[in-house]
């Protein structure tokens, strides 16, 4: 990872700890580009996330500054969905700031399934 990447939040954020391997996770995916973990507190019988090396604090941030990492994540969606077994059916979300609950602030997509879910979301 660039040294500049993370911007000055990287040595607080939590995705950056699991980037450098200094906060566990249990890692189903990497790239040059991304990182993808399964979350915590899973909201499907799989909940992946899928976070850019880059520290940027949401998607529309990556886009503007890494353009490639935006594609890489969603690559990374094409591996983990085929490896998961998600043929049925699967949603990738972005929170995107604290009023739709983003609590950290360093981008990552949310991919989930397993199970069925309902629109329009809540």
């Amino acid at each position: 990872m660039d040294s500049g990447s993370e911007g000055s939040e990287g040595s607080e954020c939590l995705f950056c700890g699991i980037v450098r391997g200094d906060v566990p996770a249990e890692v189903v995916h990497e790239s040059d580009r991304t990182v993808a973990f399964r979350d915590v507190n899973p909201q499907a019988p799989t909940h992946v996330l899928i976070i850019p090396r880059r520290h940027e604090p949401d998607v529309a941030a990556l886009a503007v500054a890494a353009p490639d990492d935006v594609a890489a994540i969603g690559a990374a969606v094409a591996d983990i969905v085929t490896g998961e077994g998600l043929d049925d059916g699967y949603r990738v979300v972005f929170n995107t700031g604290a009023s739709a609950n983003q609590t950290v602030f360093h981008c990552h997509a949310h991919v989930l399934g397993g199970r069925r879910f309902d629109w329009p979301p809540g």
